[in-house]
């Protein structure tokens, strides 16, 4: 007799969502990570992937990293913890809603500016509306580390209203010393002192304006005229659509000069990137140029005569600089000593002119058409017999690889040259008093050059 046995069945468990939660582990860890990734997320997009955007693409790209982040930890946390955090849902729509506007959008200065006085209470009442969700959810570290998070939107949202206010005061203390004049559309500054022929005209570097060159025009003004003009974008310059390349600044400036009233022939001082806008000026009009003047010029050929040019300008000063705008729009900027050393009245004007986010968006702009502005600079291939000096700052000399035979290779685009190593930083050829004064001493060898057809001194 056989026995048979069958298997019963075993009853199958519900879960139990209490329990399955307690086996969670706390949110403390997934909150930190997910504010970490937040941060290199943000950095990510604005270095990388909108390396050297527009202030509004930048701006966005950081609003997206940490809107990111936030949403990180809203997912995470109620996906693999036991103390879900819905509530971060709330910024991370906000920061990801904004950043995507801005990216896709692109609003110009004045729109920018005008929502400065619109957003900051917006932000402070969403920190204080994440503040009492923070308080009640969150414990341990991962409640510090959220408030620093909170705190620094709070302290955006007061540097924003702090420099919005800061350059409505700027703007009216120190009105445009010269004229503004329509050039094509877009007004250009034109101050233009003295009397006397050749005309002097000064070409500001990155990041540059008109009134650094008070230490210059001064002394100049008192044998010759001298015109000192802001390029599209700079001091009291008015904003273009789109960065002008070296022949298009060029092509402004001839047209400014013609709309002003100022006649040549015209001796040419460029500083810095202004020298080789200077360049491409005398190789388009040479009939109107006769002379020049290089104070510390960047060369023609810097992407291939510096060795280290290239890398910086790809991380420092596409990527690195690009941020300059947001920061300065955030107030952080006034927040840091003037670095000016002209007197204290030039210095005030140009400490605020060099502290507005237009300032640092217009260096912007001019740093992403650098490579076609070196480039048709080249197209001056010799001035001849016109007189030219060629001013170099020692701090140059000594701390930048190559920079000396770039400057000679300058000098020689002339037959009546003179180069001359000034105990100098880069900017002190217009802000110190001595190394300044050196520069007047160049401008007034080549206008006097110029009209007597003399040799330049050689020292």
């Amino acid at each position: 007799m056989s026995v048979q046995t069958h298997p019963t069945s075993r009853p199958q468990r519900t879960p139990d969502p209490t329990r399955e939660a307690t086996n969670r582990r706390p949110a403390g860890r997934t909150i930190v990570a997910s504010a970490v990734a937040g941060a290199v997320a943000a950095l990510v997009l604005a270095l990388v992937v909108f390396d050297g955007g527009t202030e509004a693409t930048i701006t966005g790209a950081l609003l997206l990293g940490f809107g990111f982040g936030w949403a990180l930890m809203a997912v995470l946390t109620v996906c693999r913890t036991r103390q879900p955090q819905r509530w971060a849902v709330v910024p991370a729509v906000a920061l990801g809603f904004t950043g995507a506007a801005l990216v896709v959008l692109e609003p110009g200065d004045q729109t920018l500016t005008a929502s400065t006085w619109v957003w900051p209470p917006l932000m402070v009442a969403l920190a204080g509306w994440m503040v009492v969700q923070v308080r009640r959810s969150v414990t341990g570290r991962a409640r510090w580390v959220l408030a620093a998070a909170i705190a620094v939107l709070v302290l955006a949202s007061i540097g924003a209203v702090y420099g919005n206010v800061a350059r409505t005061a700027d703007r009216a203390a120190f009105p445009a010393p010269g004229q503004l004049h329509d050039v094509d559309g877009h007004r250009l500054h034109l101050d233009c002192r003295g009397e006397g022929s050749p005309t002097v005209v000064l070409s500001n570097g990155l990041g540059g304006s008109s009134a650094g060159w008070a230490r210059i025009m001064g002394p100049v003004a008192a044998t010759a005229r001298v015109c000192a003009y802001d390029r599209a974008g700079q001091g009291w310059s008015d904003d273009v659509a789109s960065p002008r390349d070296g022949v298009q600044s060029a092509e402004d400036l001839h047209t400014l000069l013609a709309v002003a009233g100022e006649h040549g022939p015209y001796v040419l001082v460029g500083h810095s990137t202004g020298g080789t806008v200077a360049m491409t000026y005398a190789a388009r009009y040479p009939d109107q140029v006769v002379g020049l003047v290089l104070l510390d010029s960047a060369s023609p050929e810097q992407f291939t005569r510096l060795p280290a040019y290239p890398g910086q300008y790809q991380l420092l000063m596409r990527r690195g600089l690009a941020l300059l705008p947001t920061l300065s729009r955030l107030g952080l900027v006034h927040l840091v000593p003037g670095t000016s050393h002209l007197p204290a009245a030039d210095a005030a004007r140009v400490d605020a002119l060099s502290a507005a986010p237009r300032a640092y968006r217009s260096q912007r702009d001019e740093i992403s058409v650098l490579p076609e502005v070196f480039a048709q600079a080249q197209a001056l291939s010799t001035l001849g017999d016109r007189p030219l000096a060629v001013l170099t700052a020692s701090a140059s000399s000594t701390g930048t690889d190559g920079w000396v035979g770039a400057q000679d290779q300058l000098a020689a685009l002339s037959t009546r040259s003179v180069h001359r190593t000034v105990d100098s930083t880069h900017e002190g050829l217009l802000e110190d008093v001595a190394p300044a004064a050196e520069s007047v001493r160049a401008i007034t060898d080549v206008v006097t050059s110029a009209r007597t057809g003399t040799p330049l001194p050689s020292r």
